[in-house]
């Protein structure tokens, strides 16, 4: 049977879980809740998950996009960390190459810098060791010479030498995505937009909560035996609903990234370098654009709409004009940016940077179980972590036996294409496939390598958009996409199609113009929206837009 994930569906699928009796609530739609309810549910516990946004809409969607095992972390000796998400990188590759992808990266140093030949040598041997690194993806060290040869805009000045490693990039939103529909096609019941406003306690114990759905309307009552509160830097909020925040609580920290056009800044090779304050940032190149960060920043203010400000601006421009100084880049040369928040727990005396990125989990008295802290890279081992304990937790209460963890070697949706060997095979089939229904051969390769072994159904929409003629100004391919997000992905506004399904308002925010109100328009006819709904979602993708554009008073370079 065929579990269906449609944004049409959102309201029955809530009134289900109001009739229905849980192993498992999940509060928190982030890549950890997925993780969670993928793993929890293949191991035979009945599970739901709420999210108050869109799946992926908080950190999720607005990280580095890196799976990386965290080698700054082992100035801080976090050896074990280091071993354990290093580890993770490989095994998120296997189960979704189509969302990830190995990514050399350049480590320059200078004779001024953080690092030396001999400590970038070590660090990345130490790495490579912890990391479980293939042999053919263990770290090169390069002259000066050879630095220039793989990145010619680096400074020259005081250059030594480079590192050279491998990192794995991502789309963190589509991974989230991902997992999430794998999840629901194990049988999870997941819905979006759907906030848990108050708690549910029968003699002292956690039993479930009321769920307020945000685009419909309604409150719904979920149970569950065992709730997991996984809402990343929602969890103190949360556990004071709970009344359970108490000890360790969370510290957000705020994460800017930059876009800019590959023709303004034509970066060939992804580097990882270090800045005036001694911080590290990244410069990777990604579909025709270049993208830098990340500043980390203690931040107290709106959690759901963390933004960019013209100081978190000036910090990667100067950065940037120090590492690459002919490219005289300003605040002009930004096509867009995106803001994101770390969930991370709070350590006395420390610099957010030098905040550890460990992930807890807290059991309040009455039973709540709290995960925070935590990086992307570690989702599926930090997700085994959690469901191990809830097995424990139910078994002892007489429910179960529970099958073991499976997701190690388990593809995601999308991944089942042979493993990452195979795929580059899988893509060039589906890149033919594609021009036979008559699309040109990059948008087959790009629709091929978004979607993976789910690309077909997307080919199916073309072929019937190709036969019922394109609605409301769409290309065939645009409407394929969307009616694929609102059908199989349950995209419900038009913020979701171009941020969490697409990438799109970061990465090419002219495509994002160009289709923004045809695709308000067909989205109002599939989802039915009323007038103030057009206007509301509208006026948020415009908020959206305009928030991805950082000011830009200042238009003289800005240098550290």
């Amino acid at each position: 049977m065929k579990h269906r994930f449609s944004g049409m569906d959102r309201r029955t699928k809530l009134e289900e879980m109001a009739n229905g009796m849980y192993d498992v609530l999940i509060i928190g739609g982030g890549i950890t809740g997925a993780g969670i309810a993928l793993d929890a549910q293949k191991r035979g516990m009945k599970t739901a998950l709420i999210e108050m946004q869109d799946f992926a809409a908080g950190t999720s969607s607005r990280s580095t996009k890196l799976v990386h095992g965290g080698l700054r972390y082992l100035k801080q000796f976090e050896v074990k960390m280091v071993a354990e998400v290093g580890k993770e990188r490989a095994v998120v590759y296997e189960n979704g190459p189509h969302v990830t992808t190995p990514e050399w990266m350049l480590l320059p140093f200078y004779e001024d810098g953080t690092f030396g030949a001999f400590t970038t040598s070590v660090g990345l041997r130490v790495y490579d060791f912890l990391a479980g690194v293939k042999p053919e993806e263990r770290r090169k060290m390069l002259s000066k010479e050879e630095t220039l040869g793989k990145e010619p805009l680096l400074r020259k000045q005081g250059l030594r030498g480079g590192g050279y490693y491998v990192e794995y990039r991502t789309d963190d939103a589509r991974l989230t995505i991902e997992v999430m529909k794998k999840a629901v096609e194990a049988g999870a019941s997941a819905v979006n937009y759907a906030k848990a406003e108050e708690l549910i306690y029968e003699g002292g114990k956690l039993v479930g909560a009321k769920a307020r759905d945000v685009i419909g309307g309604g409150v719904y009552e979920i149970r569950a035996r065992k709730v997991v509160n996984a809402t990343g830097p929602w969890v103190d909020t949360l556990r004071e609903l709970d009344r359970s925040k108490s000890g360790k609580t969370l510290r957000l920290t705020k994460g800017v990234h930059l876009v800019f056009d590959g023709s303004r800044f034509p970066l060939r090779q992804a580097i990882y370098f270090d800045t005036a304050d001694k911080r590290m940032v990244f410069a990777i190149p990604r579909d025709g654009k270049t993208y830098v960060g990340t500043t980390d920043t203690d931040y107290a203010g709106d959690t759901v709409h963390p933004r960019a400000t013209a100081e978190d601006r000036d910090y990667l421009l100067a950065a940037c004009n120090h590492m690459f100084p002919e490219l005289l880049l300003t605040a002009k040369d930004i096509e867009s940016s995106w803001a994101g928040l770390r969930p991370l727990i709070y350590e006395e005396g420390k610099s957010p940077s030098e905040v550890s990125r460990r992930d807890e989990i807290f059991v309040s008295p009455s039973g709540m179980l709290t995960i925070a802290g935590g990086k992307l890279t570690g989702y599926r081992k930090m997700a085994e972590t959690i469901t191990d304990l809830l097995a424990r937790k139910l078994q002892a209460e007489g429910f179960g036996p529970f099958a073991p963890c499976a997701t190690r070697t388990l593809p995601i949706s999308g991944g089942d294409v042979g493993g990452s060997a195979r795929f580059p095979e899988f893509v060039r089939e589906m890149t033919e496939k594609g021009k036979q229904i008559g699309l040109a051969p990059e948008s087959a390769q790009r629709l091929a390598l978004r979607y993976g072994s789910n690309v077909p159904a997307v080919f199916d929409r073309i072929l019937s958009a190709q036969q019922a003629g394109t609605g409301r100004g769409l290309s065939r391919e645009v409407q394929a996409m969307l009616l694929y997000a609102i059908e199989e992905e349950m995209a419900a506004t038009p913020v979701d199609f171009f941020i969490r399904r697409t990438g799109a308002l970061f990465f090419d925010i002219a495509w994002v113009r160009q289709w923004k109100e045809p695709v308000v328009s067909f989205m109002a006819e599939q989802l039915g929206y009323s007038d103030e709904q057009v206007r509301k979602y509208a006026e948020e993708l415009e908020l959206e837009l305009k928030a991805a554009v950082v000011p830009s008073e200042e238009l003289e370079p800005v240098y550290s």
